[in-house]
């Protein structure tokens, strides 16, 4: 014998149901900020801030945040354009030299031919843009791995910026461009400080900041974001449904080049040349370190230009808030180490518990 629901039955289960409507509205919310690839780096810049507050009273001053910042925007706009690399499933490790290639070139074309700052900088720029063309191109002309592309033309710069620097200048510094035309306007582009809340502030910093803006914006609202997000996850999957992977790819080895060139400007104007040529050695991990700890994946497919940015602070904090503490510096690249392997395993953690929710 069936029983007719009552109005007062049907209330309570209308009531218990909209009830685990909600909870399951919560889990999903919470399951889809913990799913964020930057979640990890961000408890993890949240931990070190708190870190170097308690123990380093400097740290607590807003010059010392100032300089922590800029520390951190010297590898984050670098970190940027790696980023986007490599949610499009490749990695360069020519980078850190590409930027003393850019910055030596515009100080030697300038002074060697007496142009305007800017004149050498335009003919830089050409140079550090072909050299990203050079690692597309070959990427794509052989199918060797990126790795292997990246690590061969990391060695011929690194070779040429040492060769050409001691056949040009008899050393391995460029000449002082500071007294240069053009090199006072240059310098305020690219190594200048604005006073922000009564603090100076290196224009780096903003630079950092509006980059790292349009990136996210490129990857999150243009058709061009998905196509990197798609050549990164599966390129053979993105060609079948015509995106046009080889221009994906070399576009974005284009673009290091471009954020190497200006990273290069800073370099060559904040020192009124280049002090050594052997520079930049060792930075394209940094960058590659900033993206991963942020969230990237080395496979592709994953990660957020936020994350990175992330990434790249939690760098700064570092190794600006060891030397507010007082402790001995020959620990920096220890604890970066420690942070990177330990972003790795969370992000892996937390996505295998996403996974399963």
């Amino acid at each position: 014998m069936s029983r007719t629901p009552t109005p007062a039955a049907d209330a309570v289960a209308d009531g218990a149901a909209s009830e685990k409507a909600l909870r399951v509205g919560r889990r999903s919310l919470l399951t889809r900020f913990l799913a964020r690839p930057e979640v990890g780096s961000l408890i993890g810049a949240l931990l070190v801030f708190a870190v170097f507050f308690t123990v380093a009273a400097p740290f607590r001053q807003a010059t010392s945040l100032s300089t922590v910042l800029y520390a951190s925007s010297t590898i984050g706009i670098m970190a940027v354009a790696v980023a986007l690399l490599m949610i499009g499933g490749e990695f360069d490790l020519s980078a850190g030299v590409a930027v003393v290639t850019a910055a030596l070139s515009a100080a030697t074309f300038s002074y060697q031919f007496s142009l305007n700052i800017w004149a050498g900088a335009a003919l830089s720029l050409l140079l550090a843009l072909a050299v990203g063309f050079l690692n597309g191109w070959l990427l794509i002309r052989t199918g060797l791995p990126s790795f292997l592309v990246t690590l061969s033309v990391f060695l011929m710069l690194q070779g040429l910026n040492i060769a050409v620097t001691k056949l040009v200048t008899g050393g391995v510094a460029t000449d002082n461009v500071s007294d240069m035309d053009g090199f006072a306007s240059a310098y305020a582009v690219f190594a200048s400080s604005i006073p922000i809340g009564g603090v100076q502030v290196r224009i780096t910093v903003l630079w950092w900041l509006l980059f790292a803006a349009l990136a996210t914006w490129v990857l999150m609202r243009t058709r061009i974001g998905n196509w990197i997000y798609a050549v990164g996850g599966d390129a053979a999957g993105a060609r079948a449904v015509g995106v046009p992977v080889d221009r994906v790819k070399i576009g974005l080895f284009v673009t290091v080049g471009f954020f190497a060139w200006f990273s290069g400007m800073h370099l060559m104007t904040a020192a009124n040349g280049v002090q050594q040529s052997g520079e930049g050695v060792g930075n394209e991990l940094l960058y590659i370190m900033a993206a991963v700890v942020g969230g990237c994946l080395l496979t592709g497919g994953y990660g957020t230009v936020v994350g990175a940015v992330i990434g790249a602070f939690i760098y700064g904090m570092t190794r600006q808030g060891i030397v507010y503490a007082g402790w001995d510096n020959n620990w920096i690249m220890f604890f970066v180490g420690a942070m990177l392997l330990l972003a790795v395993v969370v992000n892996m953690w937390v996505r295998k518990q996403t996974s399963m929710r």
